[in-house]
């Protein structure tokens, strides 16, 4: 071994034994969620449901939307590009309006691009192309971005951009590994705790594959990770629904595609997952996503079973995820419809957002909970 190795794994140990002093010398996490307080809808709401988005660009991909809100402004983001991790992919977003009367959306522009994240990044570096982008729950005006510096996805970390409109002023890499700090995606919702405090659902995709939840300091530091693994699968894109103070149930998608959804739990706030197994659902290699209903119901959307494994579906669950009814499913002539993204709108309607077209446009409709009774 020559000195320049072991001045390499010098750094490598010394940064471990500080990872874990910083850890053992700071304050006690609260392992209470945040649970939502959902309003039975009224009575006399009529049912709504209507497209608000429905954008294909004249080539290559749209992909992968997210919903985000940032002071009063609500938007759909999305990827777009020739393909999927190439240098030209940039983050688009259409503004979208959700009066008492209806909804509709503005034009799609240009959001981020590689080159303006590579200017802010503190300290600075190339950033070659860009992927799955969430809102931070926990900081106004800031995103989680998948960013790839060298290689592809494999090689992928995870983002804070903090926002000055449409500008990003200061982008990091959150600290998930002492080692090289590669690999972490991000996909799903922030999960909220009781004190203000929040994580983040991610994933590690390199190797011994597993899903994670991230706690982060009012900072947006990163102050404990917690896995969700499985056996004999890789579970990917933890999708989080909170059941109360100490319960919560983590959805996965498995990467080996075993045609199952899988399923971790936690009875202690997050700080415990069971091993990842697999449901009675069956599923194709894709993400889901889910949020809380009132009276303790659950939304699932996600994608059908053999010729429906292209259309997405919407699901209800009244037993905390035993069994699911499903309510509607998305009509097929969108072509491969999936990566769904739902958010919940502070009047109680309910935003679903997905890609069709095998990856080449991005839907986004509008309903409320008086509609998901009628079906």
């Amino acid at each position: 071994m020559g000195s320049g190795d072991i001045f390499i794994l010098a750094l490598a140990l010394i940064s471990v034994v500080l990872s874990g002093y910083a850890l053992w010398r700071d304050e006690t996490l609260n392992w209470v969620f945040a649970v939502p307080r959902l309003p039975a809808p009224d009575p006399g709401e009529a049912p709504l449901f209507e497209t608000l988005f429905d954008y294909r660009p004249k080539k290559g991909v749209a992909h992968s939307p997210a919903i985000v809100k940032h002071g009063e402004t609500l938007s759909t983001l999305w990827f777009e590009g020739s393909s999927e991790a190439q240098p030209d992919i940039e983050i688009r977003r259409a503004v979208l309006e959700t009066g008492p009367e209806g909804g509709c959306a503005g034009d799609p522009e240009t959001f981020l691009t590689s080159a303006a994240l590579a200017k802010a990044f503190a300290p600075g570096q190339l950033v070659v192309t860009l992927g799955n982008t969430i809102q931070n729950d926990a900081i106004e005006s800031s995103l989680y971005a998948t960013v790839v510096s060298v290689g592809g996805w494999a090689m992928a970390s995870i983002a804070e951009v903090r926002m000055d409109g449409v500008k990003p002023v200061r982008v990091r890499k959150l600290d998930l590994s002492p080692f090289l700090n590669r690999s972490f995606l991000v996909r799903s919702p922030m999960v909220a705790y009781a004190d203000g405090s929040h994580a983040l659902p991610a994933y590690f995709e390199m190797g011994t594959t597993y899903g994670a939840l991230v706690r982060l300091d009012a900072e947006g530091r990163v102050r404990d990770q917690r896995r969700m693994t499985g056996t004999g699968v890789k579970p990917i894109q933890p999708m989080i629904v909170v059941l109360d103070e100490t319960r919560a149930l983590a959805f996965l998608r498995d990467f080996d595609d075993s045609g199952r959804l899988y399923l971790s739990r936690t009875e202690d706030g997050g700080r415990h997952w069971t091993r990842a197994e697999a449901t009675d659902i069956p599923h194709p290699n894709a993400p889901v996503v889910a949020l809380s209903l009132s009276g303790g119901r659950i939304l699932m959307a996600r994608n059908g079973s053999g010729n429906d494994a292209d259309r997405l579906e919407l699901a209800v669950s009244a037993d905390e995820g035993e069994s699911w009814q499903v309510i509607h499913r998305i009509d097929s002539e969108a072509g491969e419809a999936r990566y769904p993204m739902l958010r919940r709108l502070a009047d109680g309607r309910i935003l679903l957002a997905y890609s069709h077209h095998s990856k080449q446009g991005v839907r986004v409709v509008m309903f409320n909970e008086a509609w998901v009774a009628a079906r």
